[in-house]
């Protein structure tokens, strides 16, 4: 279960990868545009204010995200769905699917699937996290490795869910698609008050913990919650009353129906 309110508690940090994969979209006036992966919907609506001449829709695998995003103003429909059984229509000229695509193990052949099935020209963006190599994901697994864990956790966490920019490229480029894809490392600087939770802690708390509290009972969540609270403590020490926080992401911007040889 995702909850809205976790996923939120970094949301300036969280949206800027999105506004900077959306910038580098240079659609002019699209008919229809889908955010796949919306989440809370709180980057959906941004989109009608850039393309406010399109039909904009959020999809969502979550009920708990749709039922927030409900609740915003703007005109862009909300739907649950999975975006492994979606096909875009043949308006469909955006497709933007945020931080989605590593919780989705088939995400390649949706990729190329996407890029057959949408109209000639349009654009198919996407950002993931790079981080799987980082102190924090090393913990994660490291402790889910611990013998009282490990049958129930190691199933569920992927070492390498993601690709490198270049490989995402070339599986594009043979799709068919103009491609423009890069990586950025940000640094975010997190708070780290002396009464609560280890930042890094709080962050995962929102992504990549959801599926290790979803698997443990209560007592069972609590003992790793605090064994990887320590081992995160000392992974990123709090310095000048922060933690600095790197955090690698992957980004690609794809228009199809194109040679490989042009740039979008």
């Amino acid at each position: 279960m995702w909850d809205p309110t976790a996923y939120l508690r970094y949301d300036d940090e969280r949206s800027r990868p999105f506004h900077d994969l959306v910038a580098r979209i240079p659609a002019d006036r699209p008919r229809a545009v889908v955010d796949l992966g919306c989440g809370p919907g709180t980057l959906t609506v941004t989109l009608a204010r850039r393309w406010p001449a399109a039909r904009i829709a959020g999809l969502d695998s979550s009920p708990e995200m749709i039922d927030q995003a409900a609740t915003l103003a703007g005109d862009v429909a909300f739907a649950v769905g999975d975006v492994r059984a979606w096909h875009p229509g043949p308006d469909v000229d955006v497709v933007v699917t945020n931080a989605v695509l590593q919780w989705v193990p088939e995400h390649r052949d949706l990729l190329t699937r996407w890029a057959r099935e949408l109209p000639p020209g349009a654009w198919l963006a996407f950002q993931v996290p790079g981080n799987f190599a980082a102190a924090s994901h090393r913990a994660l697994r490291e402790v889910a490795g611990r013998d009282r864990w490990r049958a129930t956790l190691t199933p569920l966490l992927r070492s390498d869910p993601v690709d490198d920019p270049a490989d995402y490229a070339a599986l594009l480029v043979g799709a068919g698609c103009a491609v423009d894809a890069w990586e950025t490392t940000y640094v975010h600087l997190l708070p780290a008050a002396a009464d609560a939770d280890h930042p890094v802690l709080s962050w995962m708390e929102g992504t990549a913990l959801r599926p290790v509290r979803a698997a443990l009972d209560a007592a069972g969540w609590a003992d790793f919650r605090a064994e990887l609270g320590v081992r995160l403590a000392r992974a990123y020490p709090v310095r000048q009353g922060q933690v600095y926080f790197p955090f690698r992401r992957i980004f690609v911007v794809a228009r199809t129906g194109t040679r490989a040889e042009e740039n979008p």
